[in-house]
């Protein structure tokens, strides 16, 4: 057994491997972390040190979360920050028995995405003013994000080297840093032909690779797009919550609805795990019988 360093240490180390081992995004990394503060902030109140740590210790933590009302998904991935964390543990040499072995996650049920119908998409589009820069900007990125049903961060990392405006496409890339080829419809293709055209020139400096910037010549936050995003849709006049992911809901649904395959939208998701994708199957299933429902005349 090698020396015992101090929590803060040990969670440094532990960020580094999830980084060089596991290649797991900067958010998923983010988010572990913040997990794992919880259970160190547990154990600190509890005056166990992690050397000292056992099984018992582990289910009085996540019952403790789950009184709080941590969701299944939320407790599904805490258990396996646990799980990851005492491997790593192991592995290291740190400890020489695992106490996680035998936990086991909840089945995390998913809840159906939310989506905005063709219709709505469509008004949330036209909401950018087309006579402003800034506006033929903001079309072109929304234009991007529901064509090519890219996450927020994927979207605000786009250079301009991954857009290939001639073959209708783009090089995004997902979590893990994994990389995917993924079509731009005609729609969008002219938006961003627009912005890089009228717009972009008067924004960014001639060393700036990001495809879409900020009024300072810079790459948005992911905070900043979704603020952006929140505007137009009270523009819109929707009365739902619309987050970034909403546009990345919709790309799928439509999709599917429309007649694609399950595994062309995986790939074009950016999917590890086809199971993943089959929620948007659900979405469909369920928009098939609330129409049935409402103009079958013997439903």
């Amino acid at each position: 057994m090698t020396a015992i360093p101090p929590p803060d240490e040990l969670r440094e180390e532990f960020l580094r491997f999830l980084t060089v081992e596991k290649g797991l995004s900067a958010n998923t990394r983010a988010a572990y972390g913040r997990d794992l503060d919880k259970f160190l902030r547990f154990l600190e109140q509890e005056r166990t040190p992690w050397p000292k740590v056992r099984e018992s210790g582990l289910v009085r933590f996540i019952h403790r979360e789950s009184r709080a009302g941590l969701s299944a998904r939320s407790l599904a991935r805490l258990i396996s920050v646990l799980k990851s964390f005492f491997r790593f543990l192991l592995l290291d040499g740190r400890l020489d028995k695992n106490p996680s072995i035998h936990l086991s996650s909840p089945k995390a049920w998913l809840s159906l995405p939310a989506v905005l119908s063709e219709s709505e998409v469509k008004m949330l589009l036209e909401q950018p003013d087309a006579a402003d820069p800034r506006g033929l900007r903001d079309r072109a990125m929304l234009e991007v994000m529901y064509a090519a049903g890219l996450r927020v961060s994927e979207l605000t990392g786009l250079r301009l080297a991954d857009l290939r405006l001639k073959d209708e496409f783009v090089l995004s890339r997902g979590k893990g840093g994994k990389e995917r080829i993924v079509p731009l419809g005609r729609s969008a293709v002219e938006a961003v032909g627009r912005y890089l055209e009228e717009v972009r020139p008067l924004l960014a400096g001639e060393s700036e690779e990001i495809l879409f910037v900020t009024r300072l010549g810079g790459p948005f936050t992911r905070q900043g797009f979704w603020k952006l995003l929140k505007g137009y849709a009270r523009k819109a006049g929707f009365q739902a919550k619309v987050h970034p992911h909403v546009l990345r809901h919709s790309f799928a649904t439509h999709l599917l609805d429309h007649g694609a395959d399950l595994r062309s939208v995986q790939m074009m998701l950016g999917h590890s795990w086809i199971t993943t994708t089959q929620i948007y199957t659900h979405v469909s299933r369920e928009r098939l019988r609330r129409v049935y429902d409402k103009y079958h005349p013997r439903a």
